[in-house]
This record gives structure tokens, C-alpha cells and sequence, in this order.
């Protein structure tokens, strides 16, 4: 670790820290490090969660969180747009399944409003099931939210941190942060890897923000991970649904859902698990046995497609109903705390919201400039893979040689990903930046291959 005190770091590389590095990394004054305790960006709860691009139209009205979401799912369509990040707008529906449900619709229809999403519209039993016809019986009306869509959650963590790491923020990897003190106003982190200084100090340790927070003497609030199962199916079951399918929300969280992946498949889920072991990822039979009931309720079919995947993440729950997102005076530190399901597609928002925090507190980030763009891989399943692009595989024959055919992977992405600013460290990674492995036989064919590619490439 070098000697010379950082300006600026960073703790956490998930969606919501690697948005805050960026938003420095356009001030070249500043030198800052981003730290993450994993051996990849976007390890944590950024890596598996559902994928979605709020509204925020269910947000507390006057929240920080409700303010948050609104700029940031308009900044993060423009910055998806910009970076190749594929992104569907399907839509949402929020089905009543009972009289009580039924009767909180119009509540939610004016919190919607609220929130200044004036598109929102009830919807009768007859239309619901016109919108979708593969939905369940028993459906008694619906809140249609036009505004929903879903984005790849892993490719916009990834391009926030490359473009970080391309304008000169130093990402530390494998950087456990350890203990925390500050001496002659500069903070001193015990890391894995050693120490590192640093002047002022942003807290997006998401799971661990609690942590760090009391280790600089405060306590605003108690992380408690909270345990979302999903279920993966296949592609073929993406013809029985055009919507994301939202059941009234509970004060655990939005439920169980039924939601297309802009990969092309279909999420069943999350589960709500309140547990006090914030490594806790596994997935349980009894949680995927509840799940798969309810989801024959909303989405009979889909329980006779194939399952591709099981996966599990936590968030990070407070006591609290919003963000804690503060900055404290006089320690050049801002907490960025709290920050749930909302935080992919807040990240923008929250990051240009902590850098005013932190200049409002002392910061002199010193002059802006523009980043150059980044193009990031599309691996949507709308876009056409670069086996399918007759251009790029006559001047790159490398791109017409499929590795991982489940996903149309090619030699050439793989090679791409493999060579990229910030390469993967295991097969996860890869996965996350191509695909590779994802499809339905869990690279059962592709992996021997995935995998020599990978040693390969190691140095």
C-alpha cells in the first residue's frame, strides 16, 4: 500500500461504492483508491439481487430513498444507453389476489403519484389477464406500472469501476478492512493487505457499513441481512410472461415476484430471511419448496419449465425505512448505510448525493471534467451476440467460435473479458462479464473449456 495518504477511499466495490468512485474520478485533483474486501467488484448483494429499474412509485414519499430512486432510474437509463448495458422496459403489474389486496391498490395508485409517477393505472380482473394470459386464477384487478424495467445488474457495477479505474482511481482487491482510527486527520486503515491513508473516507461497505460506521465512533444504525432466494428459469419460459408480476408489498419488502431477465429468463422470487450469519448465500430447500408454491399461484406454467439456477443474496436491512446516508463534519467521512434493493438503480443518484454531502463537510474535489464513455459487452438477449454480427466475425474470426453454446459465447468475448481493465479473478467472474457457463447446462459442456481458458490466461 503506498505511503502518501489517498484524498479519497471508498469502501465496497458493489454497484453503490463503485458509482461513488466514479463520480470522483471525474475531479483529477483528487487520488483515490477504491477498496474491496472480495477478490471482485460486485461480490456482495450487487451480484444477486433481481435485476430490476425501479420507479421508486412505492418509495416512502419524501424520502431520501423516494428522491434517490426518481433521479437515479432516469440518470442510469441515459448512462445504460450510453455503455451498451441492456435494458427492457416491460413494465410492471402489481396484482391484488384478495379482497384486502384489491382495496390497497388505489393507496398505492396515489403513493405513486405521489412520487411523481402519474402513469400508474388501475387495472380490472379482464384487462389484467388480457396483459396476461398465462397468470393465474383468482387475479381480482392490478396497479399497472408502465415505467418498470430490468437491466443487467452485474455489467453496470462492472462499467461504473472500469471507468473508475480508467481515470486513475486505484482499486484494491482482496482488501478486508480490518480496524479503522484517524491520526493527525488522516484516516488509518488496517487492511488485509496493509495499511492504507487516507484523508477523507466513504463508507459503501453495504453488509458491513454498520461496522466500519461503529469503528469511527458511531451507531445510526444496525445492519441485519436479510436473505432473497430466487429461482432461475429457462429461456423457454419467457413467453408466459410480458410483465414483471409484483404482489402487494409487506414491510419485510416487495415479496415474491415473477420477473423476466433482460438474459432471457425468468426470476422467481426473492424470498425474505431475516438471519444474523451475514455470509449466509446458500440456498435452502424449504425457502425454494415456498417458493416454487407461490409461484404456482401467480404463474402456473412456469413451474413446469426447467430451472436453470438457484441463487441467494442478502441485503442489508436497518431498523430504519430510508437510506442512511450522512456525511460527519470535522472526520471527513460520510457513512453511505442502508442501502437495499433500490441501490442498483439509485447508485447514480446516490454518488453525485454523497459528493455534495462531502463538499457541503469540506471536500475540495477541485475541477470536473467528462469521462469517456465506456462500452461495455451487451449480453442482452435482445441484442445480437457477436457470433451473430457477419462483420465482426469476418475481420475477428475468434468471435464466430463458440465456446459456451447454451449462451452463444464466443473465443473472442471470452478472450475480451479475460483482457479487460479489470479481468475476472475466478469462473463467477467470467460468468458475470460473458455469460460463459449461465444456460441451461450450467457449463456441464462448456466448462472444461471455460476453465482452460481461464489458467490460460492467468499470469
Amino acid at each position: 500500500m503506498p505511503g502518501t495518504p489517498y484524498d479519497v477511499t471508498v469502501v465496497g466495490a458493489g454497484v453503490v461504492g463503485s458509482a461513488v468512485a466514479r463520480a470522483l474520478a471525474r475531479h483529477p485533483k483528487l487520488r483515490v483508491a477504491l477498496v474491496e474486501a472480495q477478490d471482485d467488484v460486485g461480490q456482495g448483494t450487487s451480484k444477486a439481487n433481481t435485476a430490476i429499474l425501479h420507479t421508486g412509485f412505492d418509495a416512502v414519499p419524501g424520502s431520501l430513498e423516494a428522491r434517490l430512486v426518481r433521479e437515479g432510474s432516469r440518470a442510469l437509463a441515459a448512462y445504460a444507453a450510453e455503455s451498451g448495458i441492456p435494458v427492457e422496459g416491460v413494465g410492471a403489474l402489481l396484482v391484488a389476489w384478495d379482497d384486502e389486496q384489491l382495496a390497497a391498490l388505489p393507496r398505492l395508485a396515489a403513493k405513486a403519484e405521489a412520487n411523481d409517477h402519474r402513469d400508474a393505472r388501475l387495472l380490472d380482473a379482464a384487462e389484467v389477464y388480457e396483459r396476461e394470459p398465462h397468470l393465474g386464477p383468482g387475479a381480482l384487478g392490478a396497479l399497472h406500472i408502465p415505467g418498470e424495467s430490468v437491466v443487467c445488474p452485474w455489467t453496470t457495477n462492472l462499467a461504473y469501476a472500469t471507468q473508475a479505474v480508467r481515470n486513475g482511481v486505484h482499486l484494491h482487491l482482496d482488501c478486508q478492512v480490518e480496524q479503522a482510527t484517524r491520526q493527525d486527520g488522516v484516516h488509518v486503515l488496517a487492511t488485509t493487505r496493509g495499511p492504507l491513508r487516507t484523508r477523507w473516507l466513504i463508507n459503501a461497505a453495504g453488509l458491513h457499513a454498520d461496522t466500519l460506521d461503529r469503528l469511527l465512533g458511531h451507531d445510526d444504525f444496525t445492519v441485519t441481512p436479510r436473505r432473497g432466494q430466487l429461482i432461475v428459469f429457462d429461456r423457454f419460459a419467457r413467453a408466459l410472461v410480458r410483465h414483471i408480476l409484483l404482489p402487494v408489498p409487506t414491510a419485510l419488502g416487495k415479496g415474491v415476484l415473477v420477473a423476466p431477465t433482460v438474459h432471457g429468463n425468468v426470476l422467481l422470487g426473492p424470498t425474505a430471511e431475516d438471519l444474523d450469519d451475514k455470509r449466509a448465500t446458500e440456498s435452502t430447500a424449504d425457502a425454494l419448496a415456498a417458493l416454487r408454491d407461490k409461484g404456482r399461484r401467480i404463474l402456473p406454467a412456469l413451474l413446469e419449465e426447467e430451472v436453470t439456477a438457484v441463487y441467494a443474496g442478502l441485503r442489508a436491512a436497518t431498523e430504519h425505512d430510508d437510506y442512511r446516508i450522512a456525511a460527519h463534519p470535522g472526520q471527513d467521512y460520510v457513512t453511505v448505510g442502508g442501502i437495499r434493493s433500490t441501490g442498483l438503480t439509485a447508485s447514480l443518484a446516490i454518488a453525485a448525493h454523497v459528493l455534495d454531502l462531502a463538499r457541503e463537510a469540506g471536500l475540495d474535489p477541485g475541477p470536473e471534467r467528462d469521462l469517456a464513455p465506456v462500452r461495455m459487452p451487451n449480453l442482452g438477449e435482445r441484442a445480437p451476440r457477436p457470433c451473430e454480427r457477419p462483420e465482426l466475425v469476418a475481420e475477428d474470426p475468434s468471435y464466430g467460435t463458440l465456446v459456451c453454446h447454451c449462451e452463444r459465447v464466443s473465443l473472442g468475448e471470452i478472450r475480451d473479458a479475460l483482457a479487460g481493465t479489470i479481468p475476472p479473478a475466478g469462473l463467477d467472474g467470467l460468468r458475470r462479464r460473458t455469460r460463459a457457463r449461465a444456460g441451461r447446462c450450467q457449463g456441464f459442456h462448456c466448462g472444461a473449456a471455460v476453465r482452460a481458458l481461464f489458467e490460460e490466461a492467468r499470469p
